[in-house]
């Protein structure tokens, strides 16, 4: 008898790697879904006939309680949230609502159907906000520095108390950045790819960003999700942090795109201060020394690869939407 899981966020990049991933093992996948009139499967539009999608919402209770009773999932991955860390100061009591309540929410509705379901949480690099040490470990300090930042601690941190009041097996991914070609285009990774694609072709001239020096430990969304399923396969529910130890500059990430395409950046790219955070997070690199000894979990796509996998497709999928047909050279 396969496993059944039930993915929050399967639209999103995280949740269409998992939804694969959970395929490939033979699980039947239920994707949860908010109603829309304008519904955005782009991700997964290529697994619509192996997976099953019910409507539910993080901020309706009684809809999560009766998608778990009607699915009774082995497995619940939440990967939903409000994930774009500039729009939570612009939308921050919605932020909380989604990324700190819609936790409580599902881990109450798995209290109240199935205790035995395993529940995990996306929890995120960016509760370490105003890093108190270097690497960032499970037990180092949470210091959020943004109205997301403050909810994953929230969503986090009810995660650990339904895991310990009600013996739930109940965990927490604390994820660095991971980035896809399916990462969404208002992310940094995947503004400077796209940029660098339509620079190439012609159909701009120049990319506008930020921080240039702000650090970040970027990783592969495949990879990661991979680690989300290793850690519901344990005996005993425990948190990690999954990161690949290595720190990378926004500007470096400009640099290597660019000359990947044959470009120079110095020539593209603008910075203004409309882009800068309210509070930046300067440095964040993570020690997933526990994942790697607990769960055997590493990395298999490295920072240079995984740019290149990104410019690379933004390319292809630029010259098909715009009809363009170019030498790429110096690729």
């Amino acid at each position: 008898m396969s496993k059944r899981a039930i993915i929050t966020g399967i639209t999103g990049q995280d949740g269409s790697y998992l939804a694969e991933l959970l395929l490939e093992k033979g699980y039947e996948v239920v994707g949860v879904v908010r109603r829309s009139s304008a519904p955005n499967y782009w991700r997964i539009e290529h697994l619509l006939d192996r997976i099953h999608l019910k409507p539910a919402d993080l901020l309706d209770q009684l809809s999560m309680i009766r998608a778990i009773d009607e699915v009774r999932p082995h497995e619940f991955y939440n990967l939903a949230a409000m994930s774009f860390v500039p729009a939570s100061w612009d939308q921050p009591m919605l932020t909380g609502e989604f990324n700190a309540l819609g936790v409580t929410r599902v881990l109450d509705a798995i209290r109240q159907v199935d205790t035995s379901i395993r529940f995990y949480q996306a929890s995120s690099s960016e509760m370490f906000g105003k890093v108190r040490e270097t690497p960032q470990a499970e037990n180092t300090p949470f210091y959020p520095r943004s109205p997301y930042g403050v909810a994953k601690v929230f969503g986090h941190y009810i995660t650990v108390n339904y895991r310990e009041s009600y013996d739930l097996f109940a965990v927490s991914g604390i994820l660095f950045n991971h980035e896809s070609p399916r990462r969404g285009l208002e992310f940094v990774t995947r503004k400077v790819s796209d940029g660098v694609a339509r620079i190439k072709l012609g159909l701009a001239e120049s990319l506008s960003l930020g921080n240039l020096d702000a650090h970040r430990d970027w990783g592969c969304a495949g990879d990661y999700v991979r680690a989300m399923w290793m850690m519901l396969q344990r005996d005993q529910p425990d948190d990690y942090v999954i990161a690949t130890g290595i720190s990378h500059s926004v500007r470096d990430l400009v640099e290597l795109a660019f000359g990947h395409a044959g470009l120079e950046w110095q020539k593209h790219v603008r910075t203004g201060p409309k882009l800068l955070r309210p509070a930046e997070v300067d440095h964040l690199i993570g020690d997933a020394s526990k994942a790697r000894q607990e769960l055997g979990w590493e990395p298999t796509v490295s920072f240079e690869g995984l740019i290149s996998l990104m410019v690379d497709a933004d390319l292809e999928r630029v010259v098909h939407s715009s009809g363009s047909v170019v030498k790429l050279e110096g690729k």
